[in-house]
Order: structure tokens, then C-alpha cells, then sequence
């Protein structure tokens, strides 16, 4: 879906007075209910990012953690079956599962008489039932389930959601009969920095030709457009020539102003390709 820029500050701007909890999605699809819900989500996920990272060095203080954690035993103690973790990451605006790494982080530093590694904190929050405290075990797997942009949860979900449009896009090559080479076949012939799909034989989309085809599991705004331009989508023209860019939840129109250029978007597999041979797939 191709949103306008004014569209998406509407959206963006609607954003600000939500957190990252799952009942943000209803309050968002209600709010715009031409859109779909994975294209919500993941501009939802694009803006409250961006509100991280300008609020992030507070949330880390050492006071402020401090303040966090002997807030948190405070609320178990007094409400012991609350979401009382899930409540103060809400108050605060911090995602629940970055709260939650603060909240562990400071238990550990407590409980343990040695430094503890990056990879005992990392496998607490992807499996909370090894946290030795039962109700702290119990709210951090609250603030992982409830949280939708951050927290071992929504990053394999999103590793997931990537390798399926990936799938999905080599199940369109492969009916379109076109020859192609995957990222992990350019991998083992040496290349290092590559795009999801190079064409052996190049193909014509809207008058333009593509070389290689970049798929992206999310919606194409300003800043991680210009973040793909700069260090993927321009390395990859300069060394495989013009291509093509698939957000498949969509990206604000406007980006869409480099196809003379070479590199083309699309918010979709298109079904107007040319093919350099008609046997070679759909003309």
C-alpha cells in the first residue's frame, strides 16, 4: 500500500499518544480502518522506535533504574497478582521488554556475587522461567507477550516475517519460470554484501529493467528508506546495476523518485513483468 507523506504524518503523529502493548493495534485499525494491520503495526514499530532512541540515555540513569526496581518490588509485594511491571512501562513510556532487561539486570546484580554474562541476561528474557524469583519470572514474560515492538518475542517474529516474504517472493520467480540466484547461493560464490534475489536473466518492470530484487518485510519510510539507500539499495546498482525494491507493507510515495535512476519500489510482486525470451516466463 502506497501512503502519501501527509497520510503517514497523520498516522505517525496519532502514534505518539500510544504504547507498544497489543491493545495499541485495535486502537490503531479503528482509527484507520482502510489500512491493513501489518502495515499499522509496522509504522506504529517505525515511529515508537524513533521515540526510543530520543528518550533511551533517561530510562538507563543508574538512579532511574534504580528508582524503577525498588519500585517494582514495592508493587509486586503490595499487588502481588498485577502486571505491575507491565503498568510502570506503560506510565514511563518505555517498551515493556527494554524495562523488563533493566528490571532482570539490576535482580542479577543483587543476586550474584560474580559479573554475570550478556548471555545469561539475553537466555532470562527468552526464557523467563529460568529466573530464580517466580513473580519476577511471571512479569518479565508479561512484558515479553504484551510488548509488539521490542523483546526476544517480536524479534523472532520478525525474523520469521522476513523469511516468509522471502519464500514467498522465490514462489513468484519460480511460477514467472525466471532463473534467479538466492542470498545464500551469491553467499557460497563469494559475494558479501548482496540482495535477496539476483535475476541471471534481467527483466523489465514499468519500462525499467531490474537486475536484482530486494525484499522487505516491513513499510518503507523516510529514515529507514534513506538507511537502505545509503548502505544497501546504492552498493547494490553500483555492483549489479538497476533494481527493485519490494516493501511488502507498503511505503510512503514519495520515495518512490529514484527509478531513473535505477532502483525501483513496489509494494507488491507486479504482474507486469517483460521477460528478455517469452519462454522464460510472463510477457
Amino acid at each position: 500500500m502506497r501512503i502519501c507523506r501527509a497520510e503517514y504524518k497523520t498516522i505517525a503523529r496519532y502514534t505518539e499518544q500510544l504504547r507498544p502493548t497489543r491493545q495499541c493495534m485495535k486502537m490503531l485499525k479503528e482509527k484507520f480502518p482502510n489500512h491493513s494491520q501489518s502495515t499499522l503495526l509496522s509504522i506504529f514499530s517505525l515511529e515508537y522506535q524513533k521515540r526510543t532512541k530520543r528518550t533511551i540515555s533517561k530510562h538507563h540513569a543508574p538512579d532511574a533504574i534504580e528508582a524503577y526496581y525498588q519500585r517494582y518490588l514495592t508493587e509486586a509485594k503490595a499487588r502481588p497478582s498485577s502486571p505491575v511491571l507491565l503498568e510502570i512501562a506503560n506510565e514511563v513510556d518505555l517498551s515493556p521488554a527494554l524495562l523488563a532487561r533493566l528490571v532482570v539486570e539490576r535482580f542479577l546484580q543483587e543476586q550474584q556475587s560474580t559479573a554475570f554474562s550478556k548471555q545469561i541476561l539475553n537466555n532470562m528474557l527468552r526464557e523467563p522461567s529460568l529466573i530464580q524469583d517466580l513473580p519476577l519470572a511471571n512479569h518479565v514474560a508479561q512484558c515479553t507477550i504484551n510488548d509488539c515492538c521490542y523483546g526476544p518475542l517480536v524479534d523472532c517474529i520478525k525474523h520469521a516475517i522476513g523469511q516468509e516474504h522471502e519464500v514467498l517472493l522465490m514462489d513468484k520467480l519460480m511460477e514467472k519460470n525466471l532463473s534467479f540466484l538466492d542470498e545464500n547461493q551469491l553467499r557460497v560464490k563469494g559475494y558479501d554484501k548482496t540482495p535477496d534475489i539476483i535475476l541471471e536473466v534481467p527483466i523489465a518492470v514499468e519500462g525499467h529493467v531490474v537486475h536484482w530484487i530486494e525484499s522487505k518485510a516491513s513499510f518503507g519510510d523516510d529514515h529507514s528508506h534513506r538507511t537502505y539507500l545509503n548502505e544497501q539499495f546504492w552498493s547494490y546498482w553500483n555492483r549489479f546495476g538497476p533494481g527493485m525494491v519490494i516493501y511488502w507493507y507498503g511505503f510512503i510515495s514519495e520515495l518512490d523518485c529514484q527509478r531513473d535512476r535505477g532502483i525501483l519500489l513496489k509494494d507488491c510482486f507486479p504482474s507486469d513483468i517483460v521477460t528478455l525470451c517469452p519462454r522464460m516466463g510472463q510477457s
